[in-house]
């Protein structure tokens, strides 16, 4: 891919060329006034000796003053999926004056929110693409990576906090986990995360109560396959783990019965997913049945009878592997949710090979976590930056982590991805801490039309200070996608559209042009669920306009939609 050959050229000659730059311009006296200007104080407490090492990350506790002013009582809330245990710790945080909930995604931020709000207490949503504030709320629900460790709250809750050892995203979960300023932490997640919790929180002085859960609705592993796919029955979900299978799987299922699928999987724009979710679970829509990926494992509430496994492997970005304990736990446990019309949670797979696999993962401990991620803060960098007289990010950040020094109880966070878009945005005359906001923002590198977005954004930010969108992106040119390759593209278009949306509130002025990206996102998902109503197998005559496209109406001039929906007339004749 030429996009791909880009990044590795540019991430060659980054690393060759600039290393020349490296050198210290900094001196003895220089240093303290910077350690005294740039929130790295703390530096203090365990350099007496005068000697300065900013590569030194085994006291990250110390990052966060703010929290380590309070004596904060933590209560980890441990479980298998279907146990309530987030539950219990919500419940808190509705009780309490003030408080935030961070969570691993957006649906998660959102749902907690709406949970909040519709309990008479006021709650704001943050996320990386979304801002909803509400009047008088002293409630944040945020993911995880928009914790604000300065404000003071009475409680917080972190869900998933097995995700401290995500080799990608396990540094935010670990810099929340230190660094939120409460008097109460409830922490959610796996029974598997306890140790290396406890652990980390003996440095903080903090007080740390464990409660167990046990799963609320029987998980029931059954002794025989699907057999033969007219034995699909309503509440089904079959899981596989790339999107060609999902719709070969959707349409192998239609064919065989009475029973008409919704679909959920990560690259679905997450309007969607909730939309297909919702028809799935209300019980008056005829689609019945779900097809999905491991996506299902977190953040939507889904009323599933049965998990099927079409295979017990998947592609992780690098080989094709055996799913592990844990993921297979994940997502059988979605089956059977308490309060649900299934009661009972049933767990299969298609390949007869599969059972004894899925049945061992079932009666295992998830392995326990042994470290939790890490990765150093903009100040640690932009003094390490400033220490070596240079500003080209990826060299300071590839030696500054070669160099970094970590306890025992903490790993480096993946950074390949953020190096490949430090080698780009190093190409431009650009501020270090703009160049840094660029490479934490959502890019999906391994997708080559969202890869050209961020590059174009980052050109003309850094030629002209302001990026509109329609100098890369023409409002009124999408359609529905006709063929598997088409959605896949209109799915890349969202996540550049999205990309434009959060740079928008890292470069507020400098890309004005939100309330746009957040409409043509909107018709972006519009189109990708009317490929999704006409791939599904339907008689003649009953096409129907869609709930979202109807509510979209209302919002848009008819025209406008005329553009997208050419047959919107006819339908709603």
């Amino acid at each position: 891919m030429a996009v791909a050959a880009l990044l590795r050229r540019r991430a060659l000659s980054s690393s060759c060329r600039h290393d020349v730059y490296i050198r210290c311009l900094l001196s003895y006296s220089d240093l303290h006034s910077l350690v005294n200007s740039a929130n790295l104080r703390f530096w203090r407490g365990y350099h007496n000796s005068g000697k300065f090492d900013f590569t030194d990350m085994t006291h990250p506790h110390l990052w966060y003053p703010n929290a380590r002013e309070k004596k904060r009582k933590v209560f980890l809330h441990v479980g298998p999926t279907n146990s309530g245990k987030t539950h219990n710790a919500l419940k808190r945080l509705e009780a309490s004056s003030s408080g935030v909930y961070c969570g691993p995604l957006r649906l998660l931020a959102r749902e907690v929110a709406k949970r909040l709000n519709e309990a008479n207490v006021p709650c704001n949503l943050t996320t990386g693409q979304e801002r909803e504030e509400i009047e008088g709320a002293k409630h944040n629900s945020v993911t995880v990576e928009m914790a604000d460790v300065t404000t003071e709250y009475q409680c917080a809750v972190i869900d998933e906090i097995q995700m401290v050892g995500c080799r990608t995203r396990g540094f935010s979960f670990t810099r929340a986990l230190l660094g939120i300023c409460s008097d109460e932490l409830h922490v959610c997640g796996d029974p598997a995360a306890v140790p290396i919790i406890q652990r980390l929180l003996e440095a903080t002085g903090d007080v740390v109560t464990v409660q167990y859960y046990e799963r609320l609705s029987p998980l029931v592993p059954l002794k025989t396959t699907l057999g033969s796919f007219s034995n699909i029955k309503e509440g089904d979900c079959m899981v596989t783990f790339s999107r060609r299978e999902i719709y070969k799987l959707k349409k192998k299922i239609e064919m065989a019965g009475n029973h008409l699928c919704s679909v959920v999987y990560g690259s679905l724009p997450p309007e969607t997913r909730t939309k297909q979710a919702t028809m799935f679970n209300d019980e008056a829509s005829h689609l019945n049945v779900l097809v999905a990926s491991d996506a299902i494992g977190m953040g939507l509430n889904l009323n599933i009878s049965r998990i099927i496994f079409s295979t017990l492997e998947k592609f992780d970005g690098v080989c094709i592997r055996e799913l592990t304990v844990p993921e297979i736990k994940q997502i059988a446990g979605r089956a059977g949710r308490y309060g649900s019309k299934f009661p009972v949670g049933e767990v299969t797979c298609l390949d007869a090979e599969d059972l004894p696999l899925l049945h061992s993962s079932l009666e295992s401990p998830s392995p326990i976590i042994e470290r939790a991620g890490l990765f150093p803060t903009y100040d640690l960098l932009s003094v390490y930056s400033r220490l070596h007289g240079t500003n080209f990010f990826h060299p300071i950040l590839e030696r500054f982590l070669e160099k970094a020094k970590l306890s025992p109880d903490y790993f480096i966070a993946d950074c390949e991805d953020m190096l490949k878009v430090a080698a780009i945005v190093d190409e431009l005359p650009l501020g270090l801490y703009d160049k840094y906001l660029f490479c934490q923002s959502p890019v999906d590198v391994n997708d080559d039309i969202s890869t050209q977005g961020l590059i174009q954004f980052a050109e003309n930010y850094a030629k002209k200070g302001i990026v509109r969108l329609k100098e890369i992106f023409t409002p009124g040119t999408l359609r529905v996608p006709t063929t598997h390759n088409k959605l896949k593209e209109l799915e890349s278009v969202h996540k550049v559209l999205e990309l434009y949306v959060w740079l928008s509130y890292r470069f507020e002025d400098s890309f004005p042009d939100r309330e746009l990206a957040d409409s043509q996102k909107s018709i972006c998902s519009m189109l990708i669920e009317e490929y999704l109503e006409r791939s599904g197998w339907q008689q003649p005559g009953q096409r129907r306009v869609l709930p979202s496209l109807q509510k979209l109406s209302q919002e848009y001039d008819a025209p406008q939609l005329r553009k997208y929906f050419p047959e919107i007339d006819a339908r709603s004749k």
